[in-house]
Formats: C-alpha cells, sequence, structure tokens
C-alpha cells in the first residue's frame, strides 16, 4: 500500500458528539486540514484524519460509553493536546477567538522559549498552541523558572 504523505509514530484521536461539525471548526479555526475522511452507507463519520504541519490528528465520533467528547462528560478532559505552529501565534490565537474558541490563556511568553496559548473548541477539548520565538539554554531555563530540568534538547 502506497502512501501519499508520511505517517507520525505518534497520532492523538479527539472524539466529539459531532464529529462532522468539528471537521469544518478545526479547519476553520486552527487551520487544519482534512486528509481523509471515510463514511458509511448512511453518511456518518467513520473516521477522519487532519493535518497540521508535520503532525496528524483523529477526529471521531463517541462510539462506546468509554469514548465520549468532553460535551457529554460535563466538560472533563483526561488530556489536552499541543499543536506547534511555526509563525504568527498570535495571529493564531486571534483566529481561534473569531471562530468560537474559548481562550482559556492568551499569548505569552514562557521560560523555555516559546510563547503559547490555550483555548477549548465548541465540545471542550483543550488545546494548546506554542511558537518557538527564542532558543533558551537548559541553564536558562532552570534559572527563570527555579525548576530542575532534565532530558533538556
Amino acid at each position: 500500500m502506497a502512501e501519499s504523505a508520511s505517517r507520525p509514530a505518534l497520532a492523538p484521536s479527539v472524539f466529539y458528539k459531532d464529529p462532522k461539525s468539528a471537521l469544518d471548526w478545526l479547519e476553520k479555526a486552527f487551520g487544519f486540514e482534512r486528509s481523509m475522511v471515510i463514511t458509511d452507507q448512511d453518511g456518518n463519520l467513520a473516521h477522519s484524519e487532519m493535518r497540521v504541519g508535520d503532525g496528524l490528528i483523529y477526529v471521531g465520533s463517541e462510539w462506546t460509553e468509554t469514548v465520549a467528547s468532553p460535551a457529554s462528560v460535563g466538560g472533563k478532559n483526561t488530556q489536552s493536546i499541543h499543536v506547534h505552529v511555526q509563525h504568527d501565534i498570535d495571529g493564531h490565537c486571534a483566529r481561534a477567538k473569531a471562530a468560537g474558541a474559548v481562550v482559556l490563556q492568551g499569548p505569552s511568553d514562557q521560560f523555555y522559549g516559546d510563547r503559547t496559548y490555550r483555548a477549548t473548541d465548541p465540545e471542550g477539548h483543550v488545546w494548546t498552541f506554542g511558537q518557538t520565538v527564542r532558543q533558551v539554554s537548559r541553564e536558562e531555563a532552570e534559572q527563570a523558572s527555579g525548576l530542575k530540568i532534565e532530558g533538556w534538547m
């Protein structure tokens, strides 16, 4: 089987009550691009994939009691998804907010050299977006944060 695009080693999945609307929203708000959409004979979403940069995310529907959107479980999240953007993090945040994202933390510079913001989508998934704005050594990050850091790249 030939693949038209490389597959990352890790691809998170997010589940929605209304996954077709989620595809539209993720495209409009975050700039994700549909790379695969599979529907069943009734037109229901069976599987979908979206790309952002060199990343891949699966977008699906709730399919058992244990696989649910935050909108179905009182807004609770057990994970957050981090997406690295290459440029204009502030513009990215403005686009997301204009599309209806709830911005939990506006763009701000972090001790490790990234500028990040955090937002939720219409069903309550938490997304963090970051852009590297300056290179920071491990020592600089430790000094700025007061934390001990192991495994710095």
